[in-house]
């Protein structure tokens, strides 16, 4: 029975684990925005969800293509991972150029932090929801 309700959770808890870590990394790029040559890191959620997911046994759809030329590109030289999935670390692409060599552009991490920040309040209203369907059928 256990093995049924954690079955049944699995997708969201994934999904809430990696937008806490995702958070956390965007976070630190706008902490660092005034250190000389940081470089701004993110991770394509859709691919560290689907290899979290891979890795315990569980399918949910396909993974998006990159479609745009201004999306993040591979750090093919790194080994630094991310998450259960085993996500690797990109690199974000440089908007605009800073003199010291920092790749943080505010607006964007503004603007990726606020979004996952909202993509995370609904997952768990989702998860709150699943939770509140459970009780009903056992209550009855």
């Amino acid at each position: 029975m256990i093995g049924k309700l954690d079955s049944y959770l699995q997708f969201q808890e994934t999904a809430l684990s990696l937008r806490g870590q995702r958070q956390q990394l965007l976070a630190s790029n706008i902490a660092n925005a005034d250190t000389p040559n940081y470089k701004a890191r993110d991770i394509d959620f859709g691919s560290a969800l689907q290899g979290a997911l891979n890795s315990s046994g569980v399918s949910k759809g396909a993974v998006m293509a990159k479609s745009a030329a201004g999306h993040l590109d591979s750090n093919a030289g790194s080994t630094e991972t991310l998450g259960p999935g085993g996500a690797p670390l990109l690199y974000r692409t440089v908007q605009q150029g800073a003199v010291d060599g920092n790749t943080v552009d505010m607006d964007t991490e503004r603007n990726q932090f606020a979004d996952n920040a909202v993509r995370y309040e609904a997952s768990l209203t989702v998860i709150s929801g699943q939770i509140k369907s459970m009780l009903a059928a056992i209550q009855g």
